[in-house]
């Protein structure tokens, strides 16, 4: 097993022969060429970060190029398989990484202080997530903007965002390594890790403070504090795209073509166009919508040559055909969030269709009140693009927020209104400031989701028509 002993003062080329074989056996210890001159340690660590524990680097910066040592043979496999098919920059600049033929690497300790302080603070952030203090290695080695990874709020959403439409947007400006979901304060948050923290820097200068759709879905992006992402499972919700072999978990998987086309044989279909909003794309609450979504979502943000067209005919299966009108589907669907919730005692699906637009009957033909033409309907709540509304836009929740309350409506009256859907009312609760509105709280979500479908635009009187929709809060 060979090993290598080297002084690592960066200019001394005399007691080091760089590695000239371009494939050679697999190795632990990776040969990376062509650096920038400035590059920085936590740089080339950062490269070798997503795919396993760095435990050691040489830095020769004389002749541009680093030895990275990872803890297993299998990691450095999978990293050179990686950036084979996806070629390494650093700093905008094109690198190369092979195996080294080393099989290990020993480095001089004294000399080779800096790179070791490097490593073992950067590993230190990796695992227990905290900054680094009192630590020999200059600040800037660890400085959060250093980090690949960034963290991504998504204010004003109004469409649902998917892992897909991030991955795409964000591949623009370098790989894509990791990207993870998740909803903290009641706001949808990633974290998605680039191999390289400049590419990082360079989205982060493009996107933060852009609309993915128009006058909506607003990114806030900031470094994370960690510089390795750890995805267990592969799903909608996280994925490492260096591990495609990752279990899809308990998370739900993205939605299979079989699946879909077992929803066309269903008894109960209905097609639902969603209203097109210029320049963006409604039906995103759903995984197979990702690569359509992705498309709009990145001619949005500027990427070339991909339209912002996409499909706006969604299929709606698994319907209680009991209950269910062309009426109370319309009523509803000025909302998102809707896949897997619950109406008229049935858990429905939602996912796009393959129709582009909806047929209406020929005029004369009976359809026995199946289809309804809602294009000029008053009652869009979601009509136009960057409205107030857009911003109260929530999923389904027991407690309704109530608007365009008359005078004359007494909190008993409401109380008895909704009790009339079927439900129970739990709580009540006018706005201190103004009687116009209210919250009222039903014992589960399908009783609101009931209620909101009987009663959004009921006629209160006084030419008041009372307004409905899903509230955030709670009483």
């Amino acid at each position: 097993m060979s090993s290598m002993v080297v002084t690592a003062n960066g200019n001394d080329n005399k007691k080091f022969k760089g590695d000239d074989k371009m494939d050679g056996a697999p190795s632990r210890v990776l040969h990376i060429r062509k650096l920038p001159g400035e590059v920085t340690e936590t740089e080339v660590i950062a490269l070798g970060l997503p795919f396993g524990k760095v435990t050691n680097i040489l830095m020769l910066k004389g002749k541009n190029q680093a030895f990275l040592e990872l803890a297993t043979e299998e990691a450095a496999i999978t990293m050179v398989n990686y950036y084979s098919a996806v070629t390494p920059h650093l700093r905008n600049q094109p690198i190369y990484i092979q195996y080294s033929n080393h099989k290990e690497l020993k480095t001089d300790n004294t000399l080779n202080q800096r790179a070791q302080a490097v490593l073992q603070a950067v590993t230190a952030v990796q695992t227990t997530n905290t900054p680094i203090s009192g630590t020999t290695v200059s600040e800037s080695a660890v400085t959060p903007a250093q980090s690949p990874v960034l963290r991504i709020i998504i204010d004003n959403m109004y469409y649902p965002v998917t892992l897909d439409v991030l991955h795409q947007i964000f591949s623009k400006f370098g790989a894509v390594l990791k990207i993870i979901t998740f909803t903290k304060n009641n706001q949808f948050q990633a974290l998605l890790q680039y191999g390289d923290p400049v590419n990082a820097q360079q989205a982060k200068l493009a996107l933060d403070g852009q609309n993915i759709y128009n006058a909506c879905c607003t990114l806030r992006i900031d470094f994370s504090k960690l510089v390795n992402l750890n995805v267990k499972y592969n799903n909608d919700k996280s994925r490492d795209y260096t591990r495609p072999d990752l279990p899809s978990g308990d998370g739900q998987p993205a939605l299979d073509p079989a699946i879909a086309a077992a929803f066309a044989k269903e008894t109960s279909l209905l097609g639902l166009p969603v209203a097109a909003v210029p320049g963006a794309l409604s039906p995103l609450a759903i995984p197979n919508a990702a690569a359509a979504a992705a498309a709009a979502a990145a001619g949005r943000v500027g990427m070339p040559g991909v339209s912002a067209g996409g499909n706006t005919v969604l299929l709606v299966s698994n319907l209680n055909e009991e209950m269910v009108t062309p009426q109370s589907l319309f009523t509803l669907f000025a909302m998102s969030h809707l896949n897997g919730q619950k109406m008229y005692g049935k858990i429905i699906r939602v996912t796009l269709s393959k129709h582009q637009t909806v047929q209406l009957p020929r005029e004369g033909l009976d359809d026995q009140g199946l289809t309804k033409d809602f294009g000029n309907s008053p009652l869009h709540r979601f009509k136009k693009p960057g409205s107030k509304n857009f911003q109260n836009i929530f999923p389904p929740s027991a407690t309704l927020h109530l608007s365009n309350i008359p005078p004359s409506v007494a909190e008993d009256d409401l109380r008895t209104l909704f009790a009339n859907t079927g439900g129970t009312v739990k709580a009540f609760k006018f706005f201190q400031r103004d009687h116009k509105m209210a919250l009222l709280q039903m014992s589960t979500v399908e009783e609101a989701i009931q209620a909101l479908i009987d009663l959004h635009n009921y006629n209160l009187g006084e030419n008041h028509h009372l307004r409905v929709s899903f509230s955030k809060s709670t009483i």
